[in-house]
């Protein structure tokens, strides 16, 4: 992949955050997500790429924009698998909640894992811990494993888990372990890649989310140095059977190298709403400010960027 399309794809997240910002707090989670899917599109159409979505907004006959198998770019330059979501978090700007984002992963065709829209039980650390968690193993034995790469006690180590009645066996697992909890209501990319910070304050993921939101923070990981292992939770006979045809086994553990092949891929995203590593976006009259981070797996480099729009001079968010 060229090296120039880190800042390129961070024009894309730019974008999306932009749009989909003004919607925060309004209650219109539909509309947010529109906008920021219109936004993410406008802008791939300048980017100097080959790009097919191969995790996007549903299938052809299910989504207007961004599905699945829809060709991005300029149809100039190299060719890549892309994943989107252009707004992780539609709840959260909705009701002017935390750590909203608008997200892309890419890499060389064939690379990213094409993962159906379906539950994926996830647990995920940052650099210090890679290789010593097990996704088959009591949650007790990972924040042991956790505490000590990071040289904490137990009672020192954060884990952070979406707050649904699903994980109520791990969150009283680590209360019990004697843990602490971030639980977060929405948007377990960002608290995935939270994993690999240690301004975030958060140590650990646990609990299950959407399966193509493991592989963009796969992706984001991979950059970072981290690590995620998945499991696909199929809900009924349909989604079996769905996995069957895709060639997915249900019963192996998804690795690193299962999510994203090579050694080569970017990941981008901007703020929309204020979360622990990421500032949403400021208004002020015909300016904006956006807060972004872009990374390269192959270079192991990763930027914050911070951008002041002018939007009297970029219309349709093509900034």
């Amino acid at each position: 992949m060229e090296r120039s399309l880190t800042m390129e794809l961070v024009r894309v997240t730019e974008g999306a955050a932009l749009a989909s910002a003004r919607w925060m707090g309004r209650g219109k989670k539909d509309e947010a997500d529109d906008a920021a899917t219109t936004a993410m599109r406008n802008v791939f159409d300048t980017v100097p790429m080959k790009g097919t979505v191969v995790i996007g907004e549903g299938e052809m006959d299910e989504a207007p924009m961004l599905y699945i198998g829809e060709k991005l770019g300029t149809g100039y330059g190299p060719r890549v698998d892309v994943a989107v979501d252009p707004l992780e978090g539609t709840n959260i700007v909705a009701s002017g909640g935390w750590n909203a984002l608008a997200v892309l992963a890419i890499a060389d065709h064939g690379n990213l894992l094409h993962a159906p829209d379906m539950y994926m039980e996830k647990i995920a650390v940052g650099p210090e811990a890679v290789g010593l968690i097990d996704i088959d193993a009591p949650v007790i034995d990972n924040l042991k494993a956790v505490a000590k790469a990071k040289n904490k006690d137990i009672e020192d180590v954060v884990a952070t888990v979406l707050n649904r009645p699903r994980h109520e066996h791990i969150i009283a697992q680590i209360r019990e372990a004697g843990a602490r909890i971030k639980l977060i209501n929405d948007g377990d990319v960002a608290g995935a890649i939270n994993t690999a910070f240690d301004n975030t304050g958060v140590d650990i993921l646990f609990g299950s989310g959407g399966a193509p939101e493991g592989v963009l923070s796969a992706v984001a990981l991979k950059c970072l140095g981290g690590e995620i292992m998945g499991k696909l939770l199929p809900q009924d006979d349909a989604e079996v059977e769905r996995c069957k045809k895709m060639g997915l086994d249900i019963n192996k553990v998804l690795r690193m190298e299962d999510l994203v092949k090579g050694d080569d891929a970017i990941f981008a995203a901007s703020g929309v709403t204020d979360g622990e590593l990421l500032r949403g976006v400021q208004f002020k009259g015909s300016h904006a400010t956006t807060h972004s981070i872009v990374m390269r797996a192959k270079s192991g480099t990763v930027r914050f960027i911070e951008g002041r729009h002018s939007l009297k001079k970029k219309p349709k968010f093509v900034l």
